[in-house]
């Protein structure tokens, strides 16, 4: 990312060691946790740009890496370990002291969400949330969004085959907002013959997290 002044630590957890990679803010005001998917690392387009944007914000963004991509598994384990992966990180994300924003993309989001009102997060960002398995509207995880019990920024590619905006559930007002990503897959990846560019995708993301986080700290 060429960014000099990000800096790594290593987090022990119950579920084993996790590590967070902090881009700081020079005056923050918020922390943006954000954690990755359930078959990549926080190498995703999306938390990249988010952490070399949203610093400018006042937002330190902290890219974290749950147990299991550390320890080089290949496959995320129980939903329940992934919550006790995120419990544990969480002291060392509050730990300067200000208001933490709890988010992550696809299998990350769903964590936030599980986890927001027992941690205290000052809000959710769910980034690809996976509203249903790809065929599987029946399975919906809509419970979980609708329970974070904060509020919660939704961004989600048009084409994303666990659940495009218009599958998203009505919700009475303030629970969630909804920021789509024309055209974007799962991973926010967009075709050539596109109306957008990839790179316009990714600012319409960064663009969409900064405006929503001005007010929350």
């Amino acid at each position: 990312m060429g960014d000099t002044s990000a800096t790594t630590e290593s987090v022990d957890t119950e579920a084993g060691p996790a590590r967070i990679t902090w881009h700081p803010a020079k005056k923050p005001r918020l922390v943006l946790a954000v954690s990755h998917g359930a078959g990549g690392g926080i190498e995703a387009r999306d938390l990249r740009a988010l952490a070399a944007a949203l610093p400018a914000h006042g937002v330190s963004v902290a890219l974290v890496e749950q147990p299991w991509r550390v320890a080089g598994k290949k496959l995320a384990p129980a939903p329940k370990t992934l919550d006790t992966g995120w419990r544990g990180i969480w002291p060392a994300l509050a730990a300067p002291g200000l208001p933490v924003i709890s988010g992550g993309r696809s299998a990350g989001a769903r964590v936030a969400c599980r986890t927001a009102t027992e941690l205290g997060a000052r809000a959710v960002l769910a980034l690809s949330f996976p509203l249903h398995p790809p065929g599987k509207p029946e399975k919906s995880r809509a419970a979980e969004l609708l329970g974070a019990g904060v509020s919660t920024l939704v961004v989600q590619g048009g084409n994303d085959p666990f659940g495009r905006p218009g599958e998203f559930p009505d919700a009475p007002e303030g629970t969630y907002d909804l920021t789509e990503v024309p055209y974007g897959d799962h991973g926010f990846a967009v075709p050539k013959r596109a109306e957008i560019t990839q790179d316009g995708a990714l600012e319409l993301i960064t663009d969409a997290v900064a405006q929503w986080v001005r007010p929350l700290g």
